[in-house]
């Protein structure tokens, strides 16, 4: 900070900054001052939204002259909206200012948050965004502000989901021409124990691979998409991002291969559907590649596959996690975050109605890493955390976790 304000920042009474809906956001604002500063008041602002835009490029003619124009794209919603007066005066009460003494001052806050809220979701097309916003109002002057967001989870229990118990097998089969040949076929059978998993299980993979062609195959691998659909006012884009990947050798010609119960380890990432957010929608599909080479298409077997926030009951009486830790949150990717962003305690946070035999999840960052939640209207003094990742649910079978693929 510059001039008189030294410090001007947000810290929750959850270290975590992650939050269920229907809970109460505490904490403190602190100010310190190297000099006394006259202003109008200090306030709260606590919101969370939903927004999507991005632009399309296309052609117009006209006669016999083209032009490019550029569509834009866009839709919101708002979960809540609300001001907390600290100290001084509203901005409809007059310009009467108050001078606050130098030092340190700290104001605590609360604030009850609604129900029904969908996750938190960070992505450059659009976002599910939860902040809190710290404002020093300074009449005929610029306002300091200061931002921290906070990550909310919607709960997906997987035992309330029909079909997150079902096993998926799928058999396929595909010619592959060798010029103005057709050589042998090529087949794979494709099956995974259940549908529905939670972020730090290993999905085992299981499949049978059998190359009938007189060419080798350069690979098989299995992959995990996010698919992203984002709704627009009038239109709606899907976007896709792989998540984790996991590889097998070449297959030579007349040969086969196996996949017996490979791991693919399900990293920190936001529950499927988004529920309670109408303009963004999140779903998963985890497919098997046989990568053929030459100018043959790829057999592809793909699955969809439930990502939850609560774990499927028999799977932890049979394996149950292990419990977090209560000192400190173990990092799993390192992110560039402000200095005034605590290191969480995995604890904190419980779910709401959490039963006695359902495992305490820790909270993880997103393996999608951090996004600027610099917003148009932010200039030169707004300050705080402007780049975030949110935290997700994360259960600790002992599993390393698939990153990003290269």
């Amino acid at each position: 900070m510059m001039g008189k304000l030294n410090i001007f920042e947000i810290c929750y009474t959850n270290l975590t900054g992650v939050y269920y809906a229907g809970q109460v956001v505490e904490g403190i604002v602190t100010v310190e001052l190297k000099e006394p500063m006259k202003m109008r008041g200090i306030r709260m602002k606590f919101k969370g939204e939903a927004y999507v835009i991005w632009e399309e490029r296309r052609t117009e003619k006209h006669g016999h002259v083209e032009s490019n124009v550029k569509d834009t794209y866009f839709n919101s919603e708002k979960y809540f909206d609300q001001d907390s007066l600290l100290f001084g005066i509203w901005p409809n009460q007059g310009n009467r200012t108050q001078e606050l003494p130098a030092g340190r001052h700290t104001f605590p806050f609360s604030f009850q948050l609604p129900f029904n809220l969908p996750s938190s979701f960070e992505d450059y097309v659009g976002y599910v965004r939860y902040t809190v916003i710290g404002i020093i109002d300074k009449p005929w002057k610029f306002d300091y502000k200061t931002k921290r967001p906070f990550t909310i989870i919607g709960v997906l229990d997987l035992n309330q989901i029909p079909g997150a118990q079902q096993r998926l097998q799928v058999t396929k089969e595909k010619n592959v021409c060798c010029l103005c040949c057709k050589s042998g076929p090529i087949q794979a059978t494709f099956n995974i124990e259940r549908t529905g998993y939670v972020p730090g299980e290993a999905i085992k993979i299981y499949a049978e691979i059998s190359n009938g062609s007189s060419r080798r195959i350069e690979k098989s691998y299995i992959n995990l998409i996010m698919y992203k659909t984002f709704h627009a006012v009038t239109r709606a884009r899907t976007d896709i991002q792989e998540i984790a990947r996991v590889t097998r050798p070449s297959i030579p010609a007349h040969s086969e291969d196996v996949w017996s119960g490979e791991n693919l380890v399900i990293p920190p990432l936001p529950p499927s559907y988004l529920q309670g957010c109408r303009i963004i929608d999140i779903n998963y599909i985890l497919k098997l590649n046989v990568d053929s080479t030459g100018p043959s298409l790829d057999l592809i077997i793909p699955f969809e596959v439930i990502i939850g926030t609560v774990p499927l009951a028999f799977v932890v009486e049979s394996c149950p996690p292990m419990p977090p830790s209560p000192i400190a949150f173990e990092k799993l990717y390192q992110w560039d975050l402000t200095p005034s962003a605590p290191p969480p305690d995995a604890m904190a946070a419980l779910p709401p109605g959490n039963k006695s035999n359902n495992p305490l999840p820790s909270y993880k960052e997103c393996i999608t890493g951090p996004y600027s939640i610099r917003e148009k209207d932010d200039n030169e003094h707004v300050k705080g955390q402007l780049s975030y990742a949110p935290s997700y649910t994360y259960y600790n079978w002992g599993h390393k976790p698939s990153g990003l693929p290269s």
